[in-house]
């Protein structure tokens, strides 16, 4: 799991409270963050492994999808499964190699190994995890200024530089302060620890109090966009409102979940930690909080990576598409969407055919409000192909009423 409490444990004069909570129970601890990563990194990666469900739907109507977005999420999903492969290999080390962990413990130990293991693999678990909470952090900064300005592919490198620096600087901060002169002799004091906590903790709480705000801001602005391009404000309007304020609070919801149990837990440590005697009877109960909420984190810190592919896309089932052949009659079904058949000719196809491209020409002229629009809108249905589908049809239908007339009066006139 991402605690720092396991890079602290690689020092070998490691602090009461440290030693209390990784010591105890390490097997079935080991076990259960291993078989909690384990499921959800096997469902994670079925999530977003392409399916047969919805295609020739998706491949015949293809939707404009703001590119920043859909990657923001991608890389979020990456980040966390790449977190959990971490807690794979060093709960299974833990698991299968007991000898690791007691060489650990011993001061001046000649093997190195043991501690590069330690050290390395909680600088993974931490950067990986770390990531994911500035991306995610990205990800309501992109759908707000998207919303109300026109923020798109090009703000992607902003937030690779933002996050990835961040999250690499901080580390090695925090890893550097803590072992300090020496990671097998680590300077004691709390004060001496803070800075690294500080490193770990700052992204997650950045999510927690900035991430709702700016929810809550795009929810307003998207009812507002509504308001002002169809002039009412109906039901299927107010419902589209509802289903992205819902899917918001899914990925909040995961987040609270998957972290909370993080801060609360470091608060006893931390409790713990400035007292004397951590094992006089007045702190039975904190005692037993903080190994609860302990074992609580390890299975549920690395439930994150399935959790928000859910939050994100829903359940996308079992049917799993990784033949070539599709991707291949995709392909040909969008080309096939946008040239005519030469070996015969169907007056209702000519038709179309020249009512799409209207169509796409009144989109170049208009690609200052229209497109904005159906790009603003889509970001933040990511994943929700119901509304996706509404948000799109109804902007086209508002940016381009004299299209559609236009089109509507040639097929009528093929027809009869």
């Amino acid at each position: 799991m991402a605690s720092p409490r396991l890079e602290t444990f690689c020092c070998p004069n490691r602090d009461a409270a440290t030693e209390l909570v990784v010591t105890f129970q390490p097997l079935l601890f080991g076990a259960l963050s291993l078989g909690s990563a384990a499921l959800s990194l096997a469902f994670a990666v079925l999530q977003i492994l392409p399916k047969r469900k919805g295609y020739r739907r998706l491949g015949a109507y293809p939707l404009p999808r703001p590119a920043s977005s859909s990657r923001i999420l991608l890389i979020i999903s990456v980040c966390d499964m790449l977190g959990c492969a971490g807690m794979i290999i060093r709960s299974s080390v833990w698991l299968g190699l007991p000898n690791v962990i007691d060489h650990i413990s011993v001061a001046n130990n000649t093997d190195v190994w043991p501690e590069v293991f330690c050290v390395g693999s909680a600088m993974w678990i931490q950067l990986f995890f770390s990531a994911s909470f500035w991306w995610t952090f990205c990800y309501a900064v992109d759908v707000f200024l998207v919303v109300k300005t026109s923020a798109g592919i090009s703000t992607i490198i902003l937030y690779h530089m933002i996050t990835w620096g961040l999250a690499v600087l901080l580390c090695i901060e925090g890893v550097a302060m803590l072992y300090y002169p020496s990671i097998s002799d680590c300077e004691q004091g709390l004060q001496h620890a803070v800075p690294h906590y500080v490193t770990t903790y700052a992204p997650m709480l950045l999510v927690l109090i900035a991430n709702p705000v700016f929810f809550n801001r795009t929810v307003s602005a998207v009812t507002s966009l509504l308001k002002r391009r169809q002039g009412i404000y109906t039901e299927n309007e107010r419902q589209l409102a509802n289903e992205i304020k819902i899917r918001f609070f899914k990925i909040m919801l995961v987040f609270f979940i998957c972290w909370v149990p993080n801060i609360i837990n470091e608060s006893l440590l931390f409790f713990l930690e400035m007292q004397t005697d951590i094992n006089d009877s007045s702190f039975r109960n904190i005692r037993n909080a903080a190994l609860i909420t302990w074992f609580i984190m390890g299975i549920l810190n690395p439930m994150q990576a399935f959790l928000n592919t859910l939050a994100f896309h829903g359940w996308t089932g079992f049917d799993v598409d990784l033949s070539l052949q599709r991707r291949r009659e995709l392909a040909w079904d969008s080309v096939s969407t946008s040239a005519p058949n030469s070996t015969s000719h169907n007056p209702m196809v000519g038709t179309t055919l020249l009512y799409q491209s209207h169509v796409q020409e009144s989109k170049k002229n208009m690609m200052g409000n229209g497109q904005h629009h159906s790009d603003a809108i889509s970001v933040i249905s990511e994943g929700s192909e119901s509304s996706t589908v509404e948000i799109h049809i109804s902007s086209e239908l508002q940016d381009y009423d004299d299209v559609e007339a236009d089109g509507e009066s040639l097929e009528n006139s093929v027809r009869h």
